[in-house]
């Protein structure tokens, strides 16, 4: 027998050999499984969630019949009690107008109905225009299928023009298909704030 043959003859022994060896103190080596893995939620959110059915990051969308694009959402839900609307929190929304530019809204809390084609702003409620007018109020009731929205209660708004307070705000377009308006009514106030001319 020649040395290749012998060298064929050592490895097809010592290389099982090696493997075994190997594959052995891989195993004995090798660190215990945590079976105490922390689950990513805190124990407070683990039992709303069981108790009152929580949804976390809930959303609407949908367009209007003149293509203005509505979508609504909110950081948690929880489904109403004797068929009242959900109840939601960190309610957002923004809408893209047919026409061009953009109207978001911000509240603490509110509601949607898609049944009643309805939703409600409520809590430190901002509705940005898209001209960049802000304004304040504490309640806004819209309707979801259209652009039309009111203001029951107080309102204010800052803007270029300055500070604005009303009694109360409609949002809507004074035409069908025409662009949207927001008219205040019922005691309105302007400070009017002249810009300064840049030197």
């Amino acid at each position: 027998m020649d040395s290749h043959s012998r060298a064929v003859a050592y490895l097809k022994v010592l290389l099982p050999l090696a493997a075994l060896v190997l594959l052995s103190t891989l195993f004995l080596i090798s660190r215990g499984l945590n079976t105490d893995a922390v689950i990513p939620f805190a124990q407070k959110e683990i039992e709303d969630r069981m108790r009152g059915q929580l949804v976390t990051a809930p959303f609407f969308s949908g367009t209007t019949a003149k293509g203005d694009e509505i979508l609504v959402t909110a950081s948690t839900a929880r489904p109403g009690r004797n068929g009242a609307p959900a109840i939601a929190s960190d309610m957002s929304a923004e809408i893209n107008l047919a026409e061009g530019g953009k109207i978001t809204l911000a509240s603490e809390t509110g509601a949607i109905n898609p049944a009643q084609d309805t939703a409600r702003f409520t809590g430190n409620v901002v509705i940005t225009s898209a001209d960049g007018l802000v304004v304040e109020t504490e309640e806004l009731n819209s309707i979801l299928s259209g652009l039309s929205a009111s203001s029951p209660g107080p309102v204010r708004a800052t803007g270029d023009i300055g500070v604005l307070t009303a009694g109360n705000m409609q949002i809507e377009a004074k035409t069908g298909g025409g662009p949207v308006h927001m008219l205040f009514k019922n005691g309105v106030k302007l400070l009017y704030q002249p810009q300064q001319p840049e030197r």
